[in-house]
């Protein structure tokens, strides 16, 4: 069951991902799972949920209170935070605040605008002010309005909605 990041009453699971419950996923289920999940090991789960499902409105699909985990997706992005304890990790080097140097996570929102001003009236620090931008792709540009913040254990997060594609502008030289 999913929480609703609302008010954490629960939601069905939706079938495509009801193998996170134990069972392993046939063909038709696995190409809509996700191919890339990141794990965030985080020193407060509590702090951590509060920022991705309350602020950011992630919804939690499934948890492990007793393993301090928990399952988050927000559209078609899925995330897992663990609390930093007694379970189990893979952790290459000692682990410092910030958390995530020299990586960002990119999160499709329908609306960066709005949420960049729930950000700010959360006194949520940027790291990246909003902007908007113009990315080549190969003889045409994509364009996102996007910021970045951290979370409370430093990961950079960078949240954008998508402006469409265009021609690509020849700058003059």
């Amino acid at each position: 069951m999913a929480r609703s990041p609302a008010n954490g009453a629960l939601a069905a699971v939706p079938p495509a991902l009801a193998w996170h419950n134990g069972s392993m996923p046939d063909s038709a289920d696995s190409a809509l799972e996700p191919a890339l999940v990141p794990e965030f090991l985080v020193t407060n789960l509590d702090a951590s949920l509060a920022f991705w499902r309350d602020l950011c409105g992630f919804t939690v699909l499934y948890d492990r209170p007793e393993e301090r985990f928990a399952y988050l997706t927000l559209g078609s992005a899925h995330l897992m935070l663990e609390e930093i304890g007694d379970g189990r990790h893979w952790i290459t080097a000692p682990l410092e605040l910030p958390f995530g140097r020299g990586i960002n996570f990119q999160i499709s929102v329908p609306d960066a605008e709005g949420l960049a001003a729930s950000m700010s009236a959360a006194d949520i620090p940027f790291f990246l002010p909003l902007e908007t931008t113009w990315y080549r792709v190969g003889d045409e540009e994509t364009g996102v309005t996007q910021f970045i913040v951290t979370d409370p254990d430093g990961y950079l997060v960078r949240f954008q909605s998508s402006l469409g594609r265009r021609p690509l502008r020849v700058s003059a030289a």
